[in-house]
C-alpha cells in the first residue's frame, strides 16, 4: 500500500478540521445546500467533459494505483530479468515457461517469448500494451485535473447564488445567515475538493504512470536482449541506467555455473 497517499489525505483533512474547531464546531461548516451545489455541479461538469466509462475507470485506477504500491522497483526488475537471462542461457527460451512473476507486463512478455513469436512481433505487442496502459493513466489524470478545475468554479457559482439570495432577503434578517453560509461555504468546499483531493490524486497518477512507463521500457529492452541471447552480465550493465545510482551495487546476477 502507498501509505504516503493516505497519510497526506488524512493529514490535510485533519489540519483543516483543526482549523475549523479552533473557534467553532464542525457543524458550523456543514451546509447541505452548498455541498450539494459543489458536488452535484462538479459531477455534472465532469460528465459533460468525459464519458461515463472514462470517469468510472479513472476512479478505479486512482484507488488501485494511487493508494497501492504495485509498481515494482527498477532494481528488483533488473535482478529478475537478469535471472531470466541466465535461465535462457542454460535451458533455452522454454525454460521460462514455469517462471512466476507478480508483474503483469513481464508475465505477458514471458508468454510471448515462450509461445515462439519472432522478436519483432513480441516488441510490437509489448509496445502496444504499454501505449494502452499509458493512455488509461492519461485519461484518469485528465479526469481528476478536470475535477480540480471545476470544483472551485462551481464553488464560486454557489457563492454568487448565495449573494443573490442574501441581497434579495435584506429586509428579513433571519434569512441573511443561511444565504451567507451558502455564499462562503461553497467556495470552501470547492477549494477543499480541488486542492486536497482531486489535484493531488492527478499528480500521483502522473507519477505512477511515469514509473509504469519506465518499468515497461526496461522489460521491453530486456526481452529483446534475452531473445538475442545476450550475456546476462552485459544485459544487466545495460539496464543499470534505469536504476538510481545508489541502488546499482547489487544488480549483478549470479555467475553461470
Amino acid at each position: 500500500m502507498d501509505i504516503l497517499t493516505l497519510v497526506g489525505l488524512v493529514a490535510g483533512a485533519l489540519i483543516v478540521a483543526m482549523a475549523m474547531l479552533a473557534n467553532a464546531s464542525l457543524l458550523t461548516f456543514l451546509n447541505l445546500p452548498g455541498l450539494a451545489i459543489v458536488l452535484g455541479g462538479t459531477f455534472a461538469v465532469t460528465l459533460i467533459k468525459f464519458r461515463m466509462p472514462s470517469v468510472m475507470s479513472a476512479f478505479r485506477l486512482a484507488f488501485s494505483a494511487a493508494f497501492t504500491d504495485r509498481v515494482a522497483r527498477p532494481a528488483e526488475l533488473v535482478r529478475e530479468v537478469g535471472a531470466l537471462a541466465l535461465v535462457v542461457r542454460k535451458e533455452g527460451i522454454l525454460g521460462l515457461e514455469n517462471h512466476e512473476t507478480d508483474d503483469g507486463f513481464l508475465r505477458k512478455a514471458i508468454n510471448l517469448c515462450v509461445d515462439g513469436h519472432p522478436p519483432e512481433l513480441v516488441e510490437e505487442a509489448l509496445a502496444q500494451e504499454a501505449q494502452q496502459i499509458s493512455e488509461r493513466y492519461e485519461v484518469a489524470e485528465r479526469v481528476f485535473r478536470g475535477i480540480g478545475e471545476s470544483a472551485p468554479a462551481i464553488g464560486m457559482l454557489g457563492t454568487l447564488i448565495g449573494l443573490v439570495q442574501m441581497l434579495n432577503t435584506l429586509d428579513d434578517p433571519s434569512a441573511i445567515g443561511p444565504a451567507m453560509a451558502i455564499a462562503l461555504l461553497t467556495t470552501l468546499y470547492g477549494a477543499f475538493i480541488a486542492q486536497l483531493i482531486a489535484l493531488p490524486l492527478a499528480d500521483k497518477l502522473q507519477l505512477k504512470a511515469e514509473d509504469e512507463t519506465r518499468n515497461q521500457m526496461l522489460i521491453i529492452t530486456s526481452t529483446k536482449n534475452i531473445m538475442r541471447g545476450e550475456n546476462p552480465r552485459v544485459m544487466t550493465e545495460l539496464l543499470s541506467s534505469f536504476v538510481h545510482p545508489d541502488h546499482r551495487m547489487a544488480l549483478a546476477p549470479e555467475r553461470e555455473a
